[in-house]
C-alpha cells in the first residue's frame, strides 16, 4: 500500500482546501470516505471468496483421498473376510465326521441345560432407594424419611 504520514495527509488537505472550497470540502471528504469504505468491503469480499474457493478445492481433494482409502480398506476387509471364509470352509469340510444312524449315539448335547432359578432380589426395594450422596446434600437421616431434619444440629429444640 502506499505509505501516507501526516505531513503528506495535511498536504493534500491544504490543496483540497484550496481547490474545492471550504463549502463543499466536507462533503467530498465525506464522499470520498463512502467510496474507500465500499472498495476496502469489495476487496475483503474478493479474498473471502478466493479463500472460501481454494478451501473447496482442498475440501474436494482431502473427500477424495478419503475415498481412496476408504475403498482400499474396504478391498482388504473383503479379502480378509473371503480368505477367513475359504478358511473355515476347509477346515470344517476336514473335520466333519457323521455317525452312522445305528450307533445309538447323538450329537447333541452330553449335559443338559440347567433349570432356571430367579436370583430373588428386591429390585423394587433398590429402585427406590435414595442414594447415600443425596441424603448427605439435604441433610436427611433415617432409612425412610425423606424430609429434612426437623430438629437442630444440637438436639434440643431452640426455645
Amino acid at each position: 500500500m502506499i505509505d501516507f504520514g501526516f505531513d503528506k495527509i495535511a498536504l493534500i488537505g491544504a490543496v483540497a482546501l484550496v481547490v474545492i472550497g471550504p463549502e463543499r470540502l466536507p462533503k467530498v471528504a465525506r464522499t470520498v470516505g463512502h467510496l474507500l469504505g465500499k472498495a476496502q468491503r469489495y476487496v475483503a469480499d474478493v479474498k473471502a471468496e478466493v479463500n472460501r474457493s481454494i478451501e473447496l478445492e482442498e475440501l474436494k481433494k482431502m473427500k477424495s483421498s478419503f475415498e481412496d482409502a476408504a475403498h482400499e480398506v474396504e478391498k482388504t476387509v473383503n479379502n480378509e473376510i473371503h480368505q477367513t471364509t475359504s478358511d473355515l470352509d476347509r477346515s470344517w469340510s476336514e473335520g466333519t465326521y457323521t455317525l452312522p444312524a445305528d450307533s445309538g449315539q447323538h450329537e447333541g448335547l452330553s449335559t443338559p441345560v440347567p433349570e432356571y432359578k430367579h436370583p430373588k432380589k428386591k429390585w423394587r426395594l433398590k429402585r427406590g432407594a435414595m442414594p447415600q450422596w443425596y441424603k448427605q446434600r439435604h441433610g436427611i437421616r433415617g432409612k425412610g424419611s425423606r424430609a429434612p431434619r426437623a430438629w437442630p444440629a444440637s438436639g434440643r429444640l431452640g426455645r
